[in-house]
């Protein structure tokens, strides 16, 4: 199965175990499944890394390279997710999440998320 991960799994998932949820620990254990990042999540993390925010201390640079090294793919963003984030419903407004959740309806991709507002939306979204 491939899965797209939003920022905050990616962020867990690089950092301190605890973090993540179980349920994403045994998808992303799961050899079977390939794992995605978008370069939304990394525009966020640069973002609100240069705001000094205590939950986006890592270097976007290094994050990324650590994300191609552990064998993640990297999604870029195309017109088509830019249009889809239009046909979604307004269920939250974050433009991160939504870009995301354009981006796996898009790509027929599941996202992982722990977001409660973010698992509301239909299609390929899974609460983790």
């Amino acid at each position: 199965m491939k899965l797209l991960l939003d920022t905050h799994l990616l962020l867990w998932a690089a950092g301190p175990v605890e973090l993540l949820p179980d349920a994403a620990t045994s998808l992303l254990d799961n050899p079977d499944n390939e794992l995605w990042f978008s370069v939304v999540s990394l525009w966020e993390v640069t973002i609100k890394h240069g705001l000094r925010r205590d939950d986006f201390r890592v270097d976007p640079r290094v994050f990324r390279r650590e994300l191609l090294e552990n064998g993640y793919g990297e999604l870029t963003i195309t017109a088509d997710h830019a249009l889809a984030v239009g046909l979604l419903p307004p269920i939250h407004r974050d433009p991160f999440d939504r870009i995301l959740i354009a981006q796996a309806s898009v790509e027929a991709i599941t996202l992982l998320t722990s977001d409660p507002i973010v698992a509301r939306y239909p299609g390929p979204v899974r609460a983790v």
